[in-house]
């Protein structure tokens, strides 16, 4: 079979890498496979660079004009920090010990960690946008990097994987949600950024989570094994040392059925990632998974998830992208995938970066209030307004009375000068209903409901009886 020019280097480069880590193994100063050629190193923080040596050995980092030594301990492990640095490069970054290792094209910029099941993995060969944007992806300060894997018993410290600029060449087959998060961040800040694409079709949140986040839920006792992390140990361990600025995650499909033990499952995935880290504070942006049609399975169960996705908006330092109105009931893996990244990128550049004129939260639901027949919701993140995408009529409000039988509401927004208290508000009733005890919002699997904000993001499912 014939292979291109790109496909034969990267096999004559790992084979090259794999013979010099067996011959220096234990022996000669050696790097892990991530600080490799063409690597993206994150800026505005101290930076760690770390590997192995023979015991005692002296080691010598140097990048661009920082430097720093050290030597290695009985366990043959090293580590030194440099100083923060803006962005920029490419550079060179030298290891000296008994030999000497030179990483080439190395970027000082932002770097991702991307993770998740099947739609983060998606490469952007299957989406809808793939031939257009796969001609115009010829970005040589995005870096990529792709970890395909699976469930260890052990926390792996090195695994087998390189740096790859971005290019029409490459792309195709990376992550379609991380491309297009990595690119609007890229051209919005005009910095480097660096991807790394670590996730698993098909795969449930509980072995992404290490034991030290199951250990601190006690709502997890007795449900999730404090030593769940098969997956972790391989596909998110190995980039522990790295500095990243965050991460981003598309996930939740493998866990329909969970309810709000999901929301319980997030507080663990995100505190061990953070204790991983040793980032109290990083940055934590998730996908809201998209409507989808579970054929025998219960209708509301998908609407439990995406209660217990928005409930872990309480969470600090996380955001969430909403994808009711650009996915697709009848497949698992809609083929939009740019305006999820570009979502995940506004949450990013908003909550992060600090751009007071990007609106990157979809209006969330606060309070109800009965007012005779009818109730009035109102939500947060409303401030930019309240309307239909289409505009037609609200869809998918039901109301019930004491019986809680839902049936079909009428939903009418009120703006500010006409509802009390002042905010945009919504006034939901049902000639049927009398006298309403409660409102559910796009409470089935297949919803997707046309209210959202004046900066065009769709309102979450809720439900006001919980």
């Amino acid at each position: 079979m014939k292979q291109d020019r790109f496909t034969l280097h990267r096999l004559t480069a790992g084979v090259a890498l794999t013979c010099l880590l067996g011959a220096t193994a234990g022996a000669e100063v050696r790097l892990p496979h991530v600080l490799s050629d063409h690597m993206m190193l994150q800026r505005e923080m101290p930076i760690r660079i770390w590997g192995w040596a023979n015991p005692g050995e002296d080691v010598t980092v140097t990048l661009n004009e920082h430097q720093a030594s050290t030597s290695t301990g009985d366990d043959e492990a090293w580590e030194v920090l440099l100083p923060e640095m803006d962005a920029g490069g490419p550079y060179d970054l030298t290891v000296a010990g008994a030999n000497a290792l030179t990483v080439s094209n190395v970027l000082i910029g932002e770097l991702w960690m991307c993770s998740g099941q099947s739609n983060m993995e998606l490469g952007l060969v299957s989406t809808r946008d793939h031939d257009a944007d796969k001609a115009t992806a010829d970005y040589a300060n995005i870096r990529l990097l792709t970890l395909r894997g699976n469930e260890v018993d052990e926390p792996q410290d090195d695994v087998d994987v390189n740096w790859v600029a971005c290019s029409p060449r490459t792309v195709s087959y990376f992550s379609a949600v991380a491309y297009y998060f990595g690119r609007e961040l890229h051209e919005e800040l005009e910095v480097p950024v660096g991807l790394i694409m670590s996730a698993v079709s098909g795969t449930r949140i509980e072995p992404w989570t290490p034991a030290a986040g199951v250990k601190v839920v006690p709502e997890l006792a007795g449900i999730d094994e404090p030593k769940d992390g098969k997956l972790y140990n391989k596909m998110i361990h190995p980039f522990t040392p790295l500095v990243i600025r965050g991460v981003i995650w598309y996930q939740g499909e493998g866990n329909v059925g969970d309810g709000m033990l999901y929301y319980h499952r997030m507080r663990a995935l995100i505190h061990g990632w953070r204790k991983a880290w040793s980032r109290s504070d990083m940055p934590f942006y998730y996908v809201q998974i998209a409507p989808l049609n579970w054929g025998g399975k219960p209708k509301t169960q998908h609407a439990e998830i995406w209660e217990a996705q928005t409930a872990a908006l309480g969470i600090p330092h996380t955001g969430m992208v909403v994808t009711s109105d650009i996915g697709n009931p009848g497949n698992a893996h809609p083929k939009n995938k740019k305006d999820v990244g570009k979502r995940l990128a506004r949450c990013a550049l908003a909550k992060t970066f600090g751009r007071d004129d990007i609106v990157c939260s979809s209006p969330i639901y606060r309070s109800m209030a009965v007012e005779g027949n009818k109730i009035r919701i109102t939500f947060d993140h409303a401030e930019t307004g309240l309307l239909s995408r289409d505009g037609k009529p609200l869809t998918w409000f039901t109301i019930a009375g004491d019986d809680k039988k839902f049936v079909a509401a009428q939903a009418e927004i009120v703006p500010p000068e006409k509802s009390q208290g002042g905010d945009w508000s919504i006034l939901v009733w049902s000639d049927t209903v009398e006298a309403p005890v409660a409102v559910r919002f796009a409470w089935h699997q297949i919803a997707e409901p046309n209210l959202m904000n004046g900066a065009g993001l769709p309102a979450p499912a809720f439900r006001t009886d919980k």
